[in-house]
């Protein structure tokens, strides 16, 4: 599935319709007792994080969000039947946080509670007039601070309709949303056609996931051997986690600045493979895409060393493959690349740096700055930089995203570290990246992008002393 923002994702005019959870469910949950599951460390990071920069008078949207296509014409009715069902099988949809001094307690809805609204908000028949109204709803309801924190939209046309879906970050990760538009689709189809409204079984709660993960993160203290790996990970980074070890055109003491979104193919299905298999014995395309981009960062940059947080999904167990949920953790990696002699030499030293830490992603790193005792008390949205990668060809229906028109959605707003995101489909390879808009991140975006670009090509081909 491609990643892209609302602007880039192709939207067409049309009959906006939007789905909001019921000001009576909203009432019902304030009435809620608490419930004993905390937090994930990750959800709690993401809200105090919010709230820091909100107080420093920056409104910082981090809201993530899907965009598909449904054959038309569409069932409305069917439509708000199925979006209800899908909300049902993932408890984390129904479920919030409140404020109780400095603590978050959790609340979670009895799925009899939920009730969605449907509003039809009108015709739009210019594209770009739809797109910054999507945008500003989305910024206003799938917010950290609020709750409910969640909006499903269709814009409505008599072949088709565009369903596009925005939900906090505390709620959702990359992974979940491949899976939005096929489950979707199905609950759909099974409303028009008769059927159970609800054919498939609640999934694993990741609130459950999230008082699990917690219990055993608590029983770490300040000499545990991880805490010690990061604690040294971290001085030998000068004190803080690792950005992108390029010029950004950032000076210290900058407010936080804007952010710009660069997506764009990396190769066709062809070269992906090729590079697949070049860079199988050394682990795979993860492996390779990180020692590309050490010696890259190493050519625009100068550093010896490439240090970078590398994320990981947390779903150690299958019973959380279908499960709804933030579930991603970070592993430290260290990669000498000064005396590297092109890209088999960076290939085994990531390798090797990926097998000795990769167990440390299951431990959530907001627990584990807590017990090194330091200030990271943050003000940008991201703790530090990361280069991902992901092959999402076994994602359910990924067969029929190009058919459905079907995108990752991310708000690119603010923020001083780079993210960089390499998707593998069907199609080939995809790569997004938000950075901060400067002319000399800019530069050295594209820059960074055209050599991880010839090193996959070179890779594939056997010329690797072209790019090393």
């Amino acid at each position: 599935m491609r990643i892209t923002d609302i602007q880039r994702c192709g939207v067409r005019p049309g009959r906006l319709v939007e789905w909001t959870l019921s000001p009576a469910t909203v009432a019902a949950a304030t009435r809620l007792p608490e419930d004993s599951r905390p937090p994930a460390y990750i959800q709690e990071s993401h809200i105090r994080t919010a709230r820091c920069v909100r107080e420093d008078g920056l409104f910082v949207p981090t809201w993530l969000g899907t965009a598909f296509d449904l054959p038309g014409p569409v069932d409305l009715d069917a439509l708000q039947a199925a979006l209800r069902s899908w909300t049902l099988r993932h408890e984390t949809l129904r479920s919030g946080f409140r404020w109780v001094g400095e603590e978050l307690r959790r609340f979670t809805l009895d799925p009899a509670d939920v009730r969605l609204s449907r509003a039809d908000v009108g015709e739009f028949t210019d594209a770009d007039r739809l797109v910054r109204h999507l945008q500003d709803r989305f910024d206003a309801v799938a917010d950290a601070l609020r709750w409910p924190n969640l909006i499903y939209t269709a814009v409505v046309r008599e072949d088709s309709a565009s369903v596009y879906m925005a939900f906090d970050h505390s709620n959702v990760d990359a992974y979940s949303l491949t899976r939005i538009a096929a489950e979707v689709s199905e609950l759909y189809e099974a409303v028009r056609g008769g059927r159970a409204e609800e054919p498939r079984t609640p999934a694993a709660s990741y609130v459950d996931f999230c008082e699990l993960e917690r219990t055993d993160a608590d029983r770490l203290d300040g000499g545990h051997d991880i805490v010690a790996r990061w604690r040294e990970f971290i001085r030998r980074g000068g004190g803080t986690l690792p950005g992108f070890p390029v010029d950004l055109g950032l000076s210290p003491g900058d407010p936080l600045p804007r952010q710009a979104m660069l997506c764009e193919p990396l190769a066709d299905a062809d070269a992906a493979a090729a590079f697949e298999t070049y860079c199988r014995p050394y682990g795979g395309a993860l492996v390779g895409v990180l020692a590309a981009t050490a010696l890259i960062v190493q050519e625009l940059g100068g550093q010896s060393v490439y240090r970078t947080v590398v994320p990981f999904h947390t779903r150690v167990r299958s019973r959380w493959t279908d499960s709804v949920g933030w579930y991603v953790g970070g592993a430290p990696i260290e990669v000498p690349v000064g005396g590297a002699r092109g890209l088999p030499d960076a290939l085994r030293a990531v390798r090797a740096e990926l097998g000795a830490n990769r167990t440390l992603a299951r431990m959530p790193l907001a627990r584990v700055l807590a017990l090194l005792g330091a200030d990271f008390r943050p003000t940008s949205p991201d703790l530090y930089s990361i280069v991902s990668y992901v092959d999402t060809r076994s994602a359910p229906g990924a067969e029929r995203w190009r058919e459905m028109r079907a995108h990752a959605l991310l708000r690119v707003s603010y923020g001083d570290q780079v993210c960089v995101w390499v998707n593998r489909q069907h199609e080939g390879l995809w790569l997004a990246s938000r950075y901060p808009d400067t002319d000399v991140a800019a530069k050295n975006m594209r820059l960074y992008v055209e050599r991880l670009r010839d090193h996959i090509a070179s890779a594939g081909h056997g010329r690797l002393s072209a790019v090393s």
